[in-house]
């Protein structure tokens, strides 16, 4: 594969994974300025509940927006797909910038920002699975479980720009500038990474894949392959409970019940975030090397086997051992993450591949996700033991060990529907992949940052706020 050309299908691949989490950065770290705007005559508490009201409106979206984008990706081509699930993202995401909020719009104000929600997690739901499906498909035979990894990463790199925009702005505005109309400035550069994103996708190969019969992809994934769906469900409830609880659950906890400052935890929990690439990265390399099964079983026994130890570490009142509690949650995390992305696509057949990989992690990460937060709260509430949230993180573990078994694996076989098929020893193809994946990634930072602070020469860093 030409290193132009697999950047291109690595920036097209990525883009829409670092607007998606790039906006769920900022509206969590501007939730009480949204909330004031929207929801003025609540409580601040109130504000804070409707606010995240909201935005779980859009999770619970995403298993339909996996249907209809996959329903696309599947019928009308690889390409149509990502580029209809960015411009649905990108588009919401500026709305909700210039939207005025209820001081002039009255009732009408929170009922479109619900409206925008939902269009966003329409477009959530098939952006992160189609570009799973993308990457995989596009990468040559011994890269594919790299390729596949790449798809996280750029969450990854979203979250990064998303929460270090809102310290950016934090840090040069004031409050009341900030609380007024500044926190509207990242969802209107979001539509910049959006342009960006589509442009990249216009300009790639489209591939659409054969189709035997007339039915739809998703009433012959429900008919012929809804076994295959709910295992791919099973095996990403082990992505959604343990990032959920350990990078938004817990930054509350830090602040809440270990006493730290909101700049302690959320210096913590970004740079526990960045360790994240490397450990995906990490993951990714292994699935070619050693095959998808033994790196996904060894993650998930060790999120099992240290599940409880971690959690007590990120229970200390010490911010040394919380932090290297959330390190040693970031290595199976990372590997999990980036592993597991090959394995469901190479194992669905290609004519409805979009469709029941993007309903199968929808409903894990759409529903389980959404509502890991709120359950290990009520868990807690109800035993008076903190570390319950523990038990979810095994709970999750066992169930996706099992759905892992029920696989076959497939590394170096053959993938219907693949754009190459790679020869054995391949080194050349490897080392160019490697090469374009770091210089997609480089220019994808560049051109993000680039927009997200718009000639600005200031740098800051920052983190995740409790979502």
């Amino acid at each position: 594969m030409q290193p132009a050309r697999t950047r291109r299908a690595i920036g097209a691949g990525m883009i829409g994974n670092v607007l998606e989490w790039y906006d769920f950065a900022i509206y969590g770290f501007f939730a009480v300025e949204i909330g004031r705007q929207f929801f003025p005559h609540e409580s601040q508490v109130a504000q804070l509940l409707a606010t995240f009201g909201v935005f779980a409106v859009g999770y619970l979206m995403r298993p339909l927006g996996g249907i209809a984008i996959g329903h696309v990706s599947d019928h009308y081509g690889r390409r149509a797909a990502l580029i209809v699930a960015i411009t649905a993202m990108a588009v919401p995401t500026f709305l909700i910038g210039l939207l005025p909020g209820y001081a002039v719009l009255g009732i009408a104000a929170p009922v479109l920002l619900t409206m925008l929600r939902m269009v966003q997690g329409l477009s959530l739901g098939g952006e992160h699975p189609s570009s799973m499906v993308f990457l995989v498909e596009r990468a040559p035979e011994n890269r594919r479980g790299f390729m596949g990894g790449l798809a996280a990463c750029g969450a990854i790199v979203g979250l990064l720009l998303g929460s270090a925009t809102g310290a950016l702005l934090a840090a040069v505005m004031s409050a009341d500038a900030l609380a007024e109309w500044g926190w509207r400035i990242p969802f209107i550069m979001g539509l910049g990474v959006g342009l960006v994103g589509n442009l990249i996708r216009r300009n790639i190969e489209e591939t659409v894949p054969e189709r035997s019969g007339k039915s739809p992809a998703i009433v012959d994934t429900l008919r012929n392959h809804w076994r295959l769906v709910g295992r791919i469900a099973a095996l990403a409830a082990f992505n959604a409970v343990p990032f959920y609880l350990l990078f938004v659950y817990l930054v509350s906890v830090m602040e809440l019940d270990n006493g730290f400052t909101p700049a302690q935890a959320l210096l913590i929990n970004t740079i526990s975030m960045t360790a994240l690439l490397p450990c995906m990265l990490l993951g990714a390399w292994l699935t070619d090397k050693v095959g998808r099964k033994p790196v996904l079983l060894f993650s998930i026994g060790m999120g099992f086997l240290t599940a409880w130890p971690l959690f007590t570490l990120m229970h200390q009142p010490d911010p040394v051992l919380v932090f290297a509690g959330q390190l040693g949650a970031a290595l199976f995390v990372g590997l999990f993450t980036s592993s597991f992305p090959a394995l469901i696509v190479e194992s669905t057949p290609a004519q409805v591949r979009c469709t029941a990989v993007a309903l199968g992690y929808n409903l894990s990460i759409g529903i389980v996700g959404g509502l890991t937060p709120f359950i290990a709260t009520l868990l807690v509430a109800y035993t008076d033991n903190p570390m319950a949230p523990a038990f979810m993180v095994m709970f999750a573990a066992a169930v996706a060990f099992t759905a892992v078994l029920t696989f076959k694996e497939t590394l170096g076989q053959p993938l219907e529907g693949g754009m190459i098929s790679a020869s054995r020893g391949g080194e050349a193809d490897a080392e160019a992949t490697t090469a374009a994946a770091a210089k997609a990634l480089r220019d994808i930072a560049i051109e993000a940052t680039g927009t997200a602070v718009d000639g600005s020469n200031s740098n800051a860093s920052g983190g995740i706020r409790a979502a």
